[in-house]
């Protein structure tokens, strides 16, 4: 019995619970790509989005993985070979963030921080990137980086120096991958405010808007019209995108960060 054959494939790393991750593959999905939901815990959230993403026609399958075990990224990647034949778009919005005090970062906090954010990423750009480049219609792989990298905030130390590797990460794989098929490109997006945790208290939340240029909070669907942009635009390689609302270059505006929260 032969496996059915699908025009176009995403998958979409920490896509199971409702956040960034789970906006771009419904906007995938919505653009006819076959989803692939990476979850690593959160197995009824990520079921959840398959039965919606099924009901609404989309070719769709939820794939469990560590993305600290390379077996389990050889495992995925191997589990959507088999399902869907190939692979057009990766987009790695998997991520920790653990805040913690400078003076209490202990050895396995960076460690932690790195295998997920830094190493996680790599091997799952690594593998797709080998699929992509046997593809004479290549690929589009776009990393999650954040905006606070380039104006960190207290507390997130050990998050922020692992974040801080994924535009290099990026800007690496593009240059690697072309070298092997030009076809295949590699972007990173930096999210701003587009998820402000809920218990943030009101007072935080207006500090986030003001340190905006458009004076707004961004939303996950933002991150979502990014990634399809760079999908896209197939001139566009090597290039990392803040999605800030201006954030980055919002000079002295308040910080909305005193207490420290992850853009995402």
């Amino acid at each position: 019995m032969s496996l059915p054959a699908y025009e176009k494939v995403a998958l979409v790393t920490g896509a199971g619970r409702r956040r960034v991750g789970q906006a771009v593959a419904r906007a995938l999905a919505a653009r006819g790509y076959a989803i692939a939901v990476h979850y690593h815990r959160s197995a009824t959230e990520a079921q959840e989005a398959l039965v919606s993403l099924k009901e609404e026609g989309v070719k769709s399958q939820a794939f469990q993985a560590d993305l600290t075990c390379a077996a389990d990224i050889d495992r995925l990647f191997g589990q959507i070979q088999e399902q869907f034949g190939r692979l057009d778009v990766l987009v790695t919005a998997a991520a920790i963030w653990e805040p913690r005090p400078l003076e209490s970062i202990t050895a396995d906090d960076i460690r932690r921080h790195f295998e997920i954010n830094v190493l996680g990423t790599f091997l799952c750009c690594q593998k797709a990137g080998k699929l992509m480049v046997a593809q004479p219609s290549g690929g589009t792989i776009v990393t999650i980086g954040d905006w606070a990298v380039a104006r960190p905030y207290l507390d997130y130390g050990a998050y922020f120096i692992s974040k801080g590797a994924i535009p290099t990460m990026t800007r690496m794989l593009a240059v690697e991958l072309a070298h092997r098929n030009p076809a295949v490109r590699v972007n990173c997006i930096q999210p701003g405010p587009v998820l402000i945790p809920a218990g943030v208290s009101q007072a935080e939340r207006d500090r986030a808007i003001a340190g905006t240029l458009v004076r707004r909070e961004g939303r996950p669907e933002h991150i979502a019209q990014a990634v399809l942009f760079l999908v896209d635009n197939d001139f566009v390689t090597g290039v990392t995108l803040p999605v800030d609302g201006g954030r980055t270059i919002a000079g002295g505006q308040a910080d909305p960060c005193e207490d420290g929260w992850p853009a995402i």
